[in-house]
C-alpha cells in the first residue's frame, strides 16, 4: 500500500481514484451475449454455463430434491447462524414499512401515496471464489417483506452442475420463489429478457464482477430497473491514536480479500498509528488464504496521514466509500459529519463484517463513489410510491383558476380545457 503523508487539497482526486479497467472490449463482449440470450433464451444461457463455469446443464431450474439435499449437507451450527441474520435483517427491513398519510393541500383537495411492491423481481448471487449466500439474504428477505410477489434466484453453479448448498439454504430460509443455474451475463440478460425457463422481472438485485456490472447496466438502459450502478467493494477506516491496530488492520483486509480490483483506503491523525496498523497489515496478511486475492488489491489502495478530524472527515467525504469505519474517540461527534457513505460502522467493535452477515443492515451497497448520489437497498428498493389525488367541487374552485393560468401560460390549451369544463360544470 502506498503511504501519503499530509497531502495538498490538489493531491486528493488522485487518492480517490478507484481502479479502473479498459471497459470498451468488456462492454462489446457483455453486448453480444445478452444478444445472444434474448434471441435463444435457454440454449444460449446453458452453452455459455458450459464455456464459463464448465457446467453441463439439461435444466436451468433448481429442482425442490436439490432443495432439500442441500439443506442436509449444511451443518446445524451454520444453520442457526443463517436463521440469526435472516432474523435480524428481517427485523431491521421491518421497521422501514412505509405509512402513507392523507394530506390535505387546500380545502377539498387531498393527496395521498400508497407504497406498492415490484411483482417480479431478479436476484443475482454470486458464485466464482466466494459464493456469497449471505447475499441471499439481504436481496430476498427485502423482498419478501416488502411483498414481491416473485422472487428469481440466478446463481452459477459448480463443475458438476451443482449450487452451493449454503445459497440453497438460504434462499429458502428467505423465501426465494425460483432458482435458477445460471452466471454472469447470461444470467442478467435470462432475468431481464426472460427465457423459457426464467421469468423475465421487472427489477435486478445483486453484486458481481466487471461484466455482470456491464451486464446490468445495459439491460437497465431499455429492459428493466436495476438496483444501483456499482462497481468493485471498497472500505474506508478512519483512525486516530485511540485506535486498535489489530482491528483496523483486520478490516482492510476484511475487504481487501474480496477480490484483486477491491480497494482500501486508510485515513488517520496519527503517524504512530499509521506505522503501527501498516505492520500489522503485513503480519495477518502472511495468513490469509486469500492472500494473492488481498495482496493485488492492497496494491491499489494508500494510507493517508491527515492533520486533523477536519481534514478526515472532509477527505472522507470526497471518497464516499461503500463502507465507512470509524475508529476514534469522537466517533459520534464524526458521525455527524459523515455526508457520503453506504453504511457506517461506530467505535472499534463495530467491524465491517457485522454489516455483512448479522447486525441487520444491508451490505448491498453503492460503490465507486456512487454513495454521493445513491443509498443501499433498502425496503423501499422493492416498491414503488404511487400518489393519488381526489378534488370536490371545493377543491376546483380553489385551483382550477391556477391551473388554467399555468395551462394557458404554458400553450397547453386541451390541459387548459379539461378544467376549464369541470369550472363551468359548477355555475
Amino acid at each position: 500500500m502506498r503511504i501519503i503523508k499530509y497531502p495538498q487539497r490538489e493531491q486528493w482526486a488522485e487518492i480517490t481514484t478507484r481502479p479502473r479497467l479498459d471497459l470498451s472490449q468488456l462492454n462489446a463482449t457483455v453486448a453480444s451475449v445478452l444478444a445472444d440470450v434474448k434471441a435463444r433464451g435457454d440454449e444460449a444461457v446453458k452453452e455459455y454455463e458450459e464455456k464459463f463455469d464448465k457446467a453441463v446443464l439439461t435444466s436451468l431450474a433448481v429442482t425442490e430434491q436439490e432443495m432439500d439435499e442441500a439443506e442436509q449437507l449444511i451443518g446445524n451450527d451454520l444453520k442457526d447462524a443463517i436463521i440469526l441474520a435472516h432474523h435480524n435483517i428481517k427485523v431491521f427491513h421491518i421497521s422501514q414499512r412505509f405509512i402513507g398519510q392523507k394530506i390535505k393541500t387546500q380545502e377539498g383537495v387531498t393527496c395521498w401515496q400508497k407504497s406498492v411492491a415490484i411483482e417480479k423481481v431478479g436476484l443475482y448471487i454470486p458464485g466464482g471464489t466466494a459464493p456469497l449466500f449471505s447475499t441471499v439474504l439481504m436481496l430476498a428477505t427485502p423482498a419478501k417483506i416488502a411483498g414481491c410477489k416473485e422472487i428469481v434466484l440466478c446463481t452459477p453453479p459448480n463443475k458438476e452442475g451443482k449450487v452451493n448448498p449454503a445459497i440453497l439454504y438460504a434462499a429458502r430460509v428467505a423465501g426465494v420463489s425460483k432458482i435458477f443455474k445460471a452466471g454472469g451475463v447470461q444470467a442478467i440478460g435470462a432475468m431481464a429478457y426472460g427465457t423459457e425457463s426464467v421469468p423475465k422481472v421487472y427489477k435486478i438485485f445483486g453484486p458481481g464482477n466487471q461484466y455482470v456490472m456491464a451486464a446490468k447496466q445495459q439491460v437497465s438502459l431499455d429492459e428493466v430497473a436495476i438496483d444501483m450502478p456499482a462497481g468493485p467493494s471498497e472500505v474506508c477506516v478512519i483512525a486516530d491514536e485511540t485506535a486498535n491496530a489489530e482491528f483496523v488492520a483486520a478490516d482492510l483486509l476484511s475487504q481487501a480479500e474480496h477480490g484483486i480490483d477491491s480497494q482500501v483506503l486508510l485515513i488517520t491523525t496519527s503517524e504512530s498509528k499509521l506505522e503501527e496498523i501498516h505492520q500489522e497489515v503485513d503480519k495477518q496478511l502472511q495468513v490469509l488464504p486469500r492472500k494473492e486475492l488481498a495482496s493485488k488489491a492492497l496494491e491499489n489502495s494508500c494510507y493517508v496521514l491527515v492533520k486533523d478530524y477536519n481534514e478526515m472527515m472532509a477527505l472522507t467525504n470526497l471518497y464516499a466509500p461503500e463502507h465507512l469505519v470509524i475508529q476514534t474517540k469522537n466517533y459520534e461527534e464524526l458521525a455527524e459529519k459523515v455526508v457520503n457513505a453506504g453504511s457506517v460502522f461506530l467505535g472499534k467493535y463495530a467491524c465491517e463484517s457485522a454489516g455483512d452477515y448479522a447486525s441487520g443492515t444491508n451490505h448491498t451497497l453503492p460503490t465507486h463513489g456512487y454513495a454521493t448520489a445513491y443509498n443501499g437497498v433498502n425496503l423501499d428498493s422493492y416498491c414503488r410510491k404511487i400518489t393519488f389525488q381526489h378534488l370536490t367541487e371545493e377543491g376546483i374552485r380553489h385551483i382550477g383558476h391556477a391551473v388554467e393560468l399555468m395551462a394557458e401560460a404554458e400553450q397547453l390549451d386541451a390541459h387548459k380545457n379539461a378544467m376549464s369544463v369541470r369550472i363551468k360544470s359548477l355555475t
